[in-house]
């Protein structure tokens, strides 16, 4: 397979007239002019932008379907609805839920992760949301299956999985927080979640190996010039943070702050999505509890906002309509998200060697081609 004739987005960040050959589902090369054989398939990329398959590294759910659901369709049909929008690799996202839910869907899910399926988005690892988290700042997450950092309970989840949770999400300040972080920062990509900590305790929590934010200004205390809390210990430790850009959670000024805070490698645009996505208003079940879906968004009984109903490519199209210059939206759908759970080696950039998860875009950033380890899949 060969893409000619489009603007190719770069590892090193820059857009370039170049064209991109994959052989057995790998990028094997990127020139200014490739010579086609003659049972090579071509795709005309005129006039549009040639770049990474999306990266979704926190998703509850679309189509009706949960990754907490624990079963082999709910999986299978949030992957089908992914690759349809652009994403090409994601982690299933769980909620606090009682350990033998939890259980269930890491069991569930280990015969799926990095499996090439037809028609799917890769299912690349669990994003562990919960249980260990703040009641004061648990958001949309049951009360009822809030706790204290248990690692044991995270060890038998973790081999229940096979080793594939690659994000595990703690409120520091609970009991047990800084501990659980200590031992669990080797095994995966501890975030700091739901959480009511003050600077000096997050501080800690990032020297001791935390090194991500769960979707930053929500679930924790705010920035303040006196109190600058987990936000000014994630920049201080230059951490990875993630946004949420559905137009809900964010206001449109404090997309373009966070990305000055961060920088361009450390912001990773999440879709945080439920499973009303792609579906109608009305009523759906998260982490065991009513939502009522209407007006774009998610949420409580008590009108606090619960995930998301939008996809990724939504979110990084949205960024961009709000001043962010398409190269920093698309790192941060794409290569950041990778990094900061560890799958760079593999995808997330237009590299030799990298596996062929390619977009078409037009210039509205609206999909034309998607293409999963180098084959045409829409």
């Amino acid at each position: 397979m060969i893409i000619k004739n489009g603007t190719i987005f770069c590892e090193d960040g820059i857009f370039r007239k170049q064209e991109i050959e994959m052989q057995n589902g790998i990028i094997t090369a990127l020139a200014d002019t490739l010579n086609p054989q003659q049972d090579t398939d071509v795709i005309d990329a005129s006039a549009c932008y040639v770049v990474p398959g999306l990266v979704d590294i926190h998703i509850h759910g679309a189509m009706g379907a949960d990754f907490s659901d624990g079963t082999p369709e709910a999986i299978e049909t949030i992957a089908r609805f992914l690759l349809q929008n652009g994403v090409t690799s994601f982690l299933g996202t769980t909620m606090a839920l009682p350990e033998e839910e939890l259980f269930t869907a890491c069991e569930t899910a280990r015969p799926y992760f990095d499996k090439s399926i037809p028609g799917q988005a890769t299912l690349r690892g669990i994003n562990m949301e919960g249980p260990f988290f703040s009641q004061e700042k648990r958001g949309a997450q049951n009360p009822d299956f809030i706790i204290g950092a248990n690692f044991d309970m995270f060890q038998r989840l973790q081999a229940a999985s096979g080793g594939n949770i690659r994000t595990v999400a703690v409120a520091p300040e609970i009991e047990g927080g800084l501990g659980f972080i200590e031992q669990a920062a080797p095994l995966c990509t501890v975030s700091l979640a739901h959480t009511a900590t003050d600077f000096d305790t997050a501080s800690q929590a990032f020297a001791l190996g935390a090194d991500h934010l769960t979707h930053l200004f929500n679930g924790m205390p705010p920035l303040h010039h006196r109190e600058p809390g987990v936000i000014g210990a994630a920049v201080d430790a230059e951490a990875y943070a993630e946004l949420i850009c559905d137009g809900l959670h964010l206001h449109p000024a404090v997309v373009r702050a966070s990305f000055r805070l961060f920088g361009d490698d450390r912001i990773c645009l999440i879709s945080d999505s439920m499973r009303a996505c792609g579906l109608a208003d009305g009523q759906y079940v998260l982490g065991g509890q009513t939502m009522t879906v209407t007006n774009g968004g998610s949420f409580t009984e008590n009108g606090s906002l619960a995930g998301s109903v939008t996809n990724l490519l939504g979110c990084m199209r949205r960024t961009v309509n709000l001043g962010i210059p398409l190269e920093r939206a698309l790192k941060a759908a794409t290569i950041n998200p990778a990094k900061s759970v560890g799958l760079d080696d593999k995808i997330g950039s237009l590299t030799i060697g990298k596996r062929g998860d390619v977009l078409v875009l037009n210039q509205d950033l609206e999909l034309k081609h998607v293409l999963s380890g180098g084959v045409l899949a829409f």
